[in-house]
């Protein structure tokens, strides 16, 4: 994960913190994990260590160091350019880590469905990968049985990283 993919999942994490639905806001531990991989990458900031310092115990105090690190980042007021930006990040970033075999096509697929391609309405781009995903989620076969499916998907993953 380098700089630019970490800069975009703040991004949509912080476009998250701000939904009103408490349901769709990343956890705390979530918030956590992206401070360690900002670090990770060479993001820094002195909240952003903090944020990734915290033990599990501490992890209430999560949503008020993400923010500190996004205003020390100036990743805030969040713009819509940079949201979609970010979006087509993340985006060619799931599509690469589902190649490698790093991400479960489904997940991955379900990630790019969701956080990307439904927030950015439904581009041409990612249609094939969206489609794949909402098979996944209306199919119930087992395991076993969503073999051809993830298989599926890594082909369309592989076309969408061809044409971006």
């Amino acid at each position: 994960m380098d700089e630019r993919v970490v800069i975009s999942l703040l991004r949509l994490a912080a476009a998250d913190v701000a939904l009103e639905a408490v349901w769709q806001r990343p956890s705390d531990e979530r918030l956590v994990q992206l401070g360690l991989n900002a670090l990770l990458a060479g993001v820094e900031s002195p909240s952003l260590a903090q944020l990734a310092g915290l033990g599990r115990p501490e992890h209430h105090a999560a949503r008020e160091l993400f923010t500190q690190a996004l205003e020390e980042l100036n990743l805030l007021p969040l713009v819509e350019d940079d949201l979609a930006d970010a979006r087509w990040t993340a985006a060619r970033w799931w599509s690469r880590e589902i190649l490698v075999g790093n991400l479960d096509p489904l997940d991955g697929a379900t990630l790019i469905w969701l956080e990307a391609a439904a927030e950015l309405g439904y581009p041409q781009a990612l249609q094939p990968v969206v489609t794949l995903a909402q098979t996944a989620t209306a199919n119930e076969d087992p395991p076993a049985g969503q073999q051809p499916l993830k298989t599926d998907i890594v082909s369309a993953v592989s076309r969408f990283l061809r044409t971006v």
